[in-house]
């Protein structure tokens, strides 16, 4: 028992770190070999997990041998723009200047339906409102409509908006982050008078608690 449990966790660990070394994506953003790796890598750490008798080796060599070949291979596309291309394919443009592009539609094999629910998702029913729609290699979609389609900003308007930086949790379900504290140059008095404008006194009550730059802070109450 306690034999399968150790190869469990250690196989599971390896995995862990193989997913980390293809970087923060997920799984619908990946590229083909970074798929075909995810499936290969649980395919082999599957056998080892449910039958005893194979060594553990069996499962952790090809996981660590297949982990070598997708580092080298992620040097390779970073260095040669051919083999990248290659590897991971080109973007294929399927919207130019409002119109369906057929040719790269059937290239990709990309249907009509599958295009509008796409377009749909980013807010745009139209393709005539639409300069370029680009279909990347990891399969999503990206939507460049006309400029006179695009919503105001603030630049375009002339507005002056102040900056409000990037909030940091203060405070999580009732626990004290006192390096994000400091990080903002505030301490537990300060905070402890923004709870009590809140109408709360007792941390342990908080449920989270975010401060910007500017000292704006939203504050979130657990729920009784």
């Amino acid at each position: 028992m306690f034999t399968g449990l150790l190869r469990t966790i250690i196989l599971y660990m390896i995995i862990i770190v193989g997913v980390r070394l293809m970087g923060k994506r997920q799984v619908g953003e990946l590229e083909p070999s970074e798929l075909v790796l995810s499936l290969i890598i649980a395919d082999l750490a599957s056998v080892p997990m449910q039958d005893y008798g194979i060594p553990l080796l069996t499962g952790v060599v090809p996981i660590l041998a297949l982990l070598s070949v997708t580092m080298i291979l992620s040097v390779l596309t970073m260095k040669s723009v051919k083999f990248r291309a290659l590897l991971c394919g080109k973007p294929s443009m399927v919207v130019c200047n409002g119109t369906l592009v057929q040719r790269e539609m059937d290239k990709t094999r990309l249907t009509v339906d599958e295009l509008l629910e796409e377009l749909r998702i980013k807010g745009y029913t139209d393709i005539s409102q639409i300069k370029y729609a680009i279909l990347e290699t990891n399969g999503q979609l990206s939507v460049l409509p006309y400029a006179n389609q695009k919503p105001p900003t603030a630049r375009d308007m002339k507005v002056a908006v102040e900056e409000n930086g990037l909030p940091r949790v203060v405070v999580s379900d009732g626990r004290l982050l006192e390096q994000n504290l400091k990080s903002l140059g505030h301490d537990r008095p300060w905070l402890d008078r923004q709870l009590a404008q809140h109408g709360c006194k007792d941390l342990s009550k908080v449920f989270l608690v975010l401060v910007d730059e500017t000292d704006a802070v939203y504050f979130a109450q657990k729920e009784s």
